[in-house]
């Protein structure tokens, strides 16, 4: 019963996980993309101000690629690319933004690549090409690309499915066979049934149902001999003869010793009783 409860509370914590892992990058990457939006949106703002216009528009805010941005402005613009590289890192620092991007400036009708550098936490990453001069007037474009970023695979939600039917089936396959061994009886090929009890002489045990009793030596051997002649009276002499004969000095009350330990024992099985027959021996007697 703990075993099932155990196992039961595990799968259902993989299930949920499972769920959780599946909607959580989601709603991460949408949160990620709003926010990249409101932060470069405020460069583009910055950057008009730098050039003293605070009233032409920014067009909104593209998402292009995967992590991958463009800002666009209304109207041309100049600029020198240090003011750029400082209001984007000035914003991004402001808003606790991601810390690694590359950034390109597109001229619109050429498609060339005006300016471009990189930024990294790692120092050694960092590209920041010479920037100290302006930028012609023109229409450009200004693309971020967020790197370091991961997106899920469009196939995950098909793990995520297969996590459940998994369990469920060794869920299945747990209880079916726990269910099986407990309705089998456990009869190896030595052993002997007795009442509730199965007896394996070779293995020194005595089994109850699906519980061990590991037996002494000496108890296994004096129980052996009472199996093989049930109902019968097996006198004192002839136990301690079989059982002691060749093990040196025999005390008188070892046998009475092991026979109590064994009927103390047998007693979980209301058929089975080893009898003290008075001054002759003793006799292991089994209702049928």
């Amino acid at each position: 019963m703990k075993q099932n409860k155990v196992l039961s509370i595990l799968i259902l914590a993989i299930v949920v996980f499972g769920f959780w892992s599946f909607v959580k990058p989601k709603q991460d990457k949408t949160d990620f993309s709003e926010r990249a939006k409101i932060a470069l949106r405020e460069v583009g703002n910055q950057l008009l101000l730098a050039n003293k216009d605070s009233v032409s528009l920014i067009l909104p805010i593209l998402k292009i690629d995967d992590f991958k941005y463009q800002i666009s402005f209304e109207k041309p613009l100049s600029f020198e690319p240090n003011t750029l590289v400082e209001i984007i890192k000035t914003v991004f620092d402001k808003t606790n933004f991601h810390k690694n991007y590359r950034v390109e400036v597109i001229e619109i009708s050429s498609k060339e690549v005006a300016y471009s550098y990189e930024i990294n936490v790692e120092e050694e990453q960092t590209i920041i090409p010479c920037a100290g001069r302006f930028l012609p007037e023109n229409k450009y474009q200004i693309e971020v690309k967020f790197l370091g970023l991961k997106t899920s695979s469009n196939y995950m939600w098909l793990f995520y499915i297969f996590i459940p039917l998994i369990l469920g089936i060794l869920y299945r396959k747990f209880y079916s066979d726990k269910k099986t061994l407990e309705t089998q009886e456990i009869v190896p090929e030595n052993g002997t049934h007795l009442g509730i009890f199965q007896f394996f002489p070779e293995q020194n045990k005595l089994v109850k149902k699906a519980i061990e009793i590991n037996l002494s030596k000496k108890e296994c051997e004096l129980l052996e001999i009472f199996v093989a002649n049930p109902n019968k009276i097996i006198k004192r002499e002839e136990l301690t003869k079989k059982v002691w004969e060749d093990n040196g000095v025999f005390v008188g009350r070892s046998l009475d010793t092991y026979i109590s330990k064994l009927r103390k024992i047998l007693k979980e099985d209301e058929n089975i009783k080893l009898i003290n027959v008075h001054g002759v021996g003793y006799k292991l007697e089994i209702k049928k």
